[in-house]
């Protein structure tokens, strides 16, 4: 087992070369052990990482060779440290005890708690508001060119290292709205009387997202911010037949002790804590005590001739509450099982059989409160596939949704306040929304849709984060291998774009942020998709979790034939093998999932070529120089302004040659200049107000169109010859090119299966253009 302790940039370049370090790529990945040659003298790393091949200088001030676009972030260097380090079981012990909130295991009076609500009313807040504020606890981040907040609990998992991110513009537009309507039902506008209902296909990851909820709220209760409190009531037994072991009873709904005081006592308390409340919400609470509680209070009312001062100071501790779905505590979890093996009881609660005896039945205290709206009050009810319940089950959520009331057998009905969340797929949600006996349940539901994920590259985090949290055998994932299988995904879940203009691949790059066409409205295109699909854009398709799996296959399937690399080739091969025994694809689909395959294929195909081509005659320096040139250019031409002639000195007027040379290589036409020069322009200007310099490495068309001009101006010193006949290709010019791959994230045996595969089709379109 090793350790590890940061070092800095210096110490980096005075260790050996080939030693191992940890390298954190990203600020959403955790750090991972990573071979790295350290080369003496210069302060910058190679770091081969998966399908990350990339150079490094410490804190990263500019690009170098071999760097993908995609890839410049801040480098975190660590060094071993020895085993005498290791931890030993006083700091775990240590460790453990800061987690635990200082008043978990104290006591205090009722007349502590009023001075600390009056203190901090949030400590006050119901279920809605609490998860609501929790949400902005852990921080948000606002886009306003898309008009969306994300959310970092979800967006970088802080709490987890970021193991649980989610990715995709349509993801977090769904967990937006989620928390837009528990904000809403924090300021008592209706939904805090509905059920939140995610609706997504299969493996859209709605369960991971309810998951990763709950888990927060935990954290949460578990700060100052999030605390609440309730109680226990003391010396309650009054008479002889009660049982001994009711002395000390906690509340069974883990009520707010502010319950405890009468309604009008209440409100004036409640009343006084909104005049000091700093937000956006008032507090309200018009809860009756469970029937247990009422029963304690109405027995020691009489007891001290209605001396409430003297019932809540004698009898009644207030103690920390801390939700725990593993002890039932405001949060529980409810899915469902058949028909005869379930009742109400598992949502409501049942007779108390042990106390039955002691007490009888009409008597509270012999009543069992470990139903799942019983154990979920003050926090999050979550059902799992909820739809799926027997109708006779739904009904329980009426009352619970609309009154915030449950009716167990037997029993009066008892308050409840908590977030009820519930998951469902589309088959279910169809069936039910078609049944008119279910007319009143689904009027007390509010729809999110929770679609997959419709941007490729989002899309292909969730590989990249699948391998890097996974033990992946010795296998490098070559280039666009898991962006080309983010893309299939993406184009089975499309709908087809009613624009002729635009083709389905063209709309999952729009989608993907590569095409800015003025005359390519993404917003209209997703206008028009949701206006044709049936529930929404992205409720249908293949899912995350078969791409994945696949994947997985394709990796153990290279360890087993002693292939040391994963390519798009041998991930597009178990696609097709494994499309038809899928469960959960129609076989009316396999067609339609056939031929976007053969899309995907073709579009590998010519990444590929520019990757051979790249290799072949692609120099970054010179590609900086020509994007500063074309830069300088487009804004003289912009403002009518002259540019310094590169070798004179003197004012010359933009060069409109050059200029057209590059946008040509993007098949721009001349009446279509100016908007190109006024996008990349604007994009510029962007950058600058952000802080950035300019690199056009990271403006994918212009990207694009200098590569391609660079290769029309360095394609004629090529021998394309070689790259057609194997046995005319020269070893040392073969492992330059081979190098040059490399340097762009391939690994040895990848990029010569690059260059045989796409090599030849480069040198034989060269060879016939050249022969024309």
């Amino acid at each position: 087992m090793c350790y590890y302790t940061m070092v800095t940039c210096d110490t980096l370049i005075a260790r050996k070369p080939q030693c191992i370090y940890s390298f954190d790529c990203g600020p959403r990945r955790r750090p991972a052990l990573v071979p790295v040659d350290v080369l003496l003298g210069e302060k910058w790393a190679l770091c081969r990482y998966d399908s990350c091949t990339h150079e490094y200088t410490g804190w990263l001030s500019g690009p170098r060779a071999g760097w993908s676009p995609t890839h410049r972030q801040i480098v975190t260097a660590f060094e071993p440290r020895t085993m005498t380090d290791r931890h030993t079981l006083d700091q775990l012990s240590e460790t453990y005890q800061a987690s635990i909130p200082d008043d978990l295991r104290e006591a205090q009076s009722f007349s502590w708690y009023l001075d600390t609500v009056y203190e901090d009313p949030h400590v006050a807040r119901n279920a809605h508001q609490r998860v609501a504020d929790m949400f902005d606890h852990y921080g948000t981040q606002y886009s306003e060119e898309d008009g969306l907040v994300e959310y970092a609990l979800a967006a970088e998992d802080p709490l987890h290292d970021g193991e649980n991110v989610f990715y995709g513009r349509e993801i977090h537009e769904a967990i937006h709205e989620f928390v837009n309507k528990v904000k809403s039902g924090a300021r008592g506008l209706g939904p805090e009387k509905r059920i939140k209902l995610l609706l997504g296909p299969v493996g859209s990851g709605k369960s991971h997202f309810d998951f990763l909820t709950r888990r927060y709220f935990e954290a949460y209760t578990r700060e100052d911010a999030g605390r609440m409190y309730t109680f226990p009531w003391t010396d309650s037994v009054r008479d002889r037949r009660s049982d001994p072991g009711d002395d000390t009873v906690r509340s069974p709904m883990n009520q707010d002790p502010l319950v405890l005081l009468p309604k009008e006592q209440r409100t004036a308390v409640i009343e006084d804590l909104n005049e000091i409340l700093d937000a956006p919400y008032t507090l309200r609470n018009d809860q009756h005590l469970d029937p247990a509680s009422e029963f304690y209070m109405d027995e020691l009312l009489a007891h001290y001739d209605d001396n409430l001062e003297a019932v809540l100071e004698n009898h009644i501790e207030v103690i920390r509450l801390v939700a725990s779905e593993n002890r039932r505590e405001c949060i529980e979890t409810f899915e469902p099982k058949d028909k005869k093996n379930q009742d109400e009881t598992e949502l409501t609660g049942d007779t108390n059989y042990a106390k039955l005896a002691v007490y009888g039945e009409s008597d509270p205290r012999a009543f069992d409160y470990a139903g799942a709206f019983c154990n979920a009050n003050r926090g999050l009810f979550s059902g799992e596939e909820l739809l799926k319940l027997q109708r006779e089950f739904l009904y329980d959520f009426l009352h619970a949704s609309q009154e915030g009331t449950i009716k167990p057998k037997n029993n009066p009905r008892i308050d409840i306040d908590q977030v009820i969340v519930g998951r469902t797929n589309m088959p279910e949600y169809r069936e039910k929304t078609g049944d008119e006996k279910m007319e009143a349940f689904n009027d007390r539901t509010k729809r999110i849709d929770y679609p997959y994920v419709l941007e490729y590259e989002s899309e292909s985090n969730i590989y990249q984060k699948m391998l890097q949290n996974a033990d992946v055998p010795n296998v490098h994932v070559e280039p666009h291998t898991l962006e080309m299988a983010g893309l299939f995904g993406v184009l089975t879940r499309l709908e087809e774009p009613t624009d002729e203009t635009v083709d389905l691949l063209e709309k999952a790059k729009v989608y993907n942020g590569e095409l800015e066409d003025e005359e390519v409205d993404r917003r209209k295109l997703r206008e028009d998709a949701e206006e044709s699909a049936d529930i929404g854009e992205g409720m249908e398709g293949v899912s995350a979790r078969f791409i994945g799996d696949e994947i997985a296959e394709a990796i153990m399937d290279a360890t087993h034939r002693d292939r040391s690399y994963l390519s798009p080739l041998s991930v597009f091969d178990h696609f097709e093998a494994n499309l038809g025994g899928h469960g959960s694809i129609a076989a009316d689909d396999l067609d339609r999932y056939g031929r976007l395959l053969d899309t995907v294929r073709e579009e590998y195909r010519e990444r590929a070529i520019e990757d051979v081509r790249h290799a072949l005659a692609y120099d970054v320096d010179e590609l900086r120089r020509q994007g500063e040139k074309y830069m300088d250019h487009v804004m003289a031409y912009i403002d009518d302004d002259t540019v310094d002639d590169e070798l004179t000195g003197r004012e010359t007027e933009p060069d409109e040659t050059f200029l057209r040379a590059v946008e040509e290589q993007l098949d721009i036409p001349s009446d279509r200049k100016d908007d190109f020069r006024q996008e990349v322009s604007n994009w510029v200007s962007r950058r600058a107000r952000e802080g950035r310099d300019f690199d056009p490495q990271d403006n994918d068309r212009l990207r694009r169109a200098l590569e391609r001009k660079l290769w029309e101006d360095k394609k004629h010193n090529i021998n394309f010859s070689a790259l057609v006949s194997a046995t005319d290709l020269d070893e040392e010019e073969r492992g330059a090119w081979v190098d040059a791959l490399v340097d762009r994230g391939y690994s040895e045996d990848g990029a010569a299966e690059v260059l045989e595969y796409a090599g030849a089709a480069v040198a034989r379109s060269e060879m016939e253009d050249g022969a024309d």
